[in-house]
């Protein structure tokens, strides 16, 4: 992946390594649908930036990924997703794909500009028409919709009018937009998420400034012109919650009877093994993962962040009044986990990156790498920062189970992704035993987790269907189990994955 000098830069001082290792084939052994329990759901992901087009049809209203995407500089191959892998268009032939290989189910995102172009306001009919064909599309075939509502793409206009995020008006307008989804869809939608990744936008966001709205202070402002990254992540992290929170009441009071259905949050989480059998790192990995998942699940169990980030934040962490811990415990109706890979993480005994960054990095106290000793923790994929550990999927699975008891989980995203090189033949590229062997291997130890650990594990949801366009990374990132041609009418290639997943999932 070719990076920018900002991208490379921040990922460096991040911690990030540029190290792989020799690629491991075959095709793995052993797994079949029967592994699952009865009643498990397989499906693909995406998401409407990512895959629609379209961008200026039918009344679509402006993301801040639209502008981000057009600002230079900021994409790898200095693409955008204007037409993406035109799915508002295709949607019919990529449903019959899904169809073809058996899956259950289909994780795709509303485009909230689509529904109110303004972000708030007048809802655009044309938007609502185009997701009840989908959706109808989707059922006429068999395969559920698992809906996201919100998977990065803030209409520019809230942005505009109120920096977005970090305002807390933006609570009531996303509740405005979930209802009208709600009214508009609810009959047939039963399975919600309401957010994609809310600490991939706090931290790359309002962070480290790589992702839209590309807000930070890094190094005094040298890549981002506004910012705070010793505050706007903590503040956009609770409007992130209390949005959720105040979306799951109205939706338990007004709809729940009626449409029978559930809400989760996609949360990222990497798996994170201590650099060492000291207490020190230890303790280090643990750290990581509140300032990871349990920073923002921990408020739905339990009411509040967790107290070793009220002690290392201090101030700068928002609190819940009464009322707003009473709305948030117990919002959640299964935890949704993206989850890829998994770093090593070691207690920094020095005070570099605090005064390098001041940002929430420097809070954790800790480093985390994918190798040690010079030697990576796994084979590493296209992506700088996907390297492949699938025992990492068994032991987040067994964390969420302690750590929540047991709270019902689907991984609403795993995957691995290959180079886009122009000298790659579309023979070749379509020949991916990694990928095969990568969604076995995190499938096998997921397996696992629930029949030999009683892990409650609903669902599965490959990322992602289609070769698309991939955030910064741009086209130069693979991750479909389906090739897609950019240079000839975006005409879709089965990869040799998706044999393999048709014989799983016609298997007993």
């Amino acid at each position: 992946m070719e990076l920018t000098r900002q991208q490379l830069l921040l990922l460096v001082i991040l911690g990030v390594s540029l190290q792989g290792c020799i690629a491991q084939g075959g095709d793995g052994g052993g797994l079949t649908r029967g592994s699952f329990p009865k009643g498990f759901v397989f499906g693909t992901a995406s998401s409407a930036y990512q895959y629609e087009g379209a961008v200026k049809e039918d009344g679509r209203g402006k993301t801040i990924w639209d502008k981000f995407a057009h600002t230079f500089g900021k994409v790898a191959d200095f693409s955008n997703a204007d037409v993406a892998v035109d799915q508002y268009h295709l949607f019919e032939e990529d449903i019959q794909l899904m169809a073809d290989m058996g899956m259950d189910a289909y994780r795709f995102s509303i485009a909230w500009s689509r529904i109110l172009p303004n972000g708030t306001g007048q809802v655009n009919q044309a938007g609502i028409d185009h997701y009840n064909r989908f959706i109808d599309a989707l059922l006429s075939k068999g395969i559920e919709p698992y809906v996201t509502l919100y998977h990065w793409d803030l209409p520019q206009a809230l942005e505009d009018r109120y920096n977005g995020w970090l305002d807390r008006q933006i609570v009531n307008d996303f509740a405005e937009y979930a209802e009208t989804c709600f009214k508009a869809f609810g009959d047939r939608v039963k399975h919600w998420i309401t957010l994609n990744e809310p600490h991939t936008v706090a931290i790359q966001g309002y962070d480290a400034g790589l992702q839209a709205p590309g807000r930070c202070s890094l190094l005094l402002h040298l890549y981002c012109k506004s910012g705070n990254s010793g505050t706007e992540p903590y503040i956009v992290a609770h409007n992130f919650i209390l949005a959720h929170a105040t979306v799951s009441d109205i939706y338990r009071r007004n709809y729940k009877a009626t449409q029978n259905g559930e809400l989760g949050i996609a949360f990222d989480v990497m798996w994170f093994e201590p650099m060492t059998n000291t207490t020190a790192d230890i303790e280090a990995a643990k750290r990581g993962q509140e300032f990871q998942l349990g920073w923002f699940a921990d408020p739905f169990f339990f009411g509040d962040y967790p107290a070793l980030m009220r002690s290392r934040v201090g101030d700068r962490l928002p609190k819940f009044t009464a009322d707003e811990a009473a709305l948030v415990k117990g919002a959640l109706d299964f935890v949704g986990i993206n989850h890829y890979t998994t770093y090593y993480t070691k207690h920094n005994s020095t005070n570099l990156v605090g005064r390098l960054l001041h940002n929430t990095l420097a809070d954790t106290g800790t480093i985390s790498l994918p190798f040690r000793n010079g030697k990576a923790i796994g084979d590493r994929a296209n992506s700088i920062w996907l390297y492949i550990v699938p025992n990492g999927m068994r032991s987040l699975m067994n964390y969420v189970k302690e750590r929540y008891n047991s709270p019902p989980v689907y991984i609403t995203e795993n995957g691995m992704d290959d180079g886009n090189s122009p000298f790659t033949s579309i023979k070749d590229a379509l020949k991916d035993s990694k990928r095969i062997k990568y969604h076995n291997d995190y499938l096998t130890n997921l397996a696992a987790s629930i029949k030999e650990d009683g892990c409650d594990v609903r669902g599965y949801f490959a990322w992602s269907l289609l070769d698309n366009w991939e955030w910064t990374a741009g086209y130069s990132s693979r991750f479909g189990l389906y090739f897609v041609d950019y240079k000839d009418s975006l005409k879709r290639y089965p990869k040799s994955s998706v044999q393999w997943f048709k014989n799983l999932l016609s298997s007993s």
